[in-house]
């Protein structure tokens, strides 16, 4: 028997109607069969990392129960990616959605590919501020709980999306 586990996942887009792909992304996400109970957090505009000669982006944060294991779920995040019209070819450049596994319960993984908990977790305010909105008292393992790193990386350059 799988047990359920709680999972968080970063979303982003600056492409192609960036809030219309990051819902869209949000519902493909929930349609996964290993998906149970998902909890979105309210949308943000932030700044782009990286390049600032592209659009700003719209980011959230969705954190569900899933019987998935790390990699079995990066893999579904990637064909939602590549269903969506996701081109991986520019680093922290503009993107129609970017899916980012931030953290599994009870999983650290370091493997090629595949890192948990993500390794920009504690420095991004895009990723911080949604993740703050739905579980601000999880404790990232060796990093610390997402309300205190949120509070430590500010709030320049971001904003909730009325």
């Amino acid at each position: 028997m799988s047990l359920w586990r709680p999972a968080y996942v970063a979303i982003g887009s600056n492409l192609q109607s960036p809030r219309e792909r990051v819902l869209e992304a949000i519902a493909h996400i929930a349609a996964l069969s290993a998906v149970r109970s998902l909890m979105g957090s309210r949308l943000y505009l932030s700044r782009p990392m990286g390049p600032q000669d592209q659009p700003d982006f719209i980011n959230a944060a969705v954190g569900f129960l899933t019987t998935l294991s790390p990699r079995e779920l990066l893999t579904e995040l990637l064909e939602i990616e590549r269903g969506m019209g996701r081109n991986r070819e520019a680093r922290w450049g503009p993107r129609v959605i970017d899916l980012d596994l931030l953290w599994m319960v009870d999983e650290v993984v370091a493997e090629p590919g595949l890192t948990v908990p993500h390794p920009g977790v504690s420095i991004r305010n895009f990723v911080l501020y949604p993740l703050a909105d739905i579980a601000p008292t999880i404790t990232i393992p060796g990093i610390g709980t997402v309300l205190d790193l949120k509070h430590g990386v500010g709030g320049d350059g971001i904003s909730v999306l009325e």
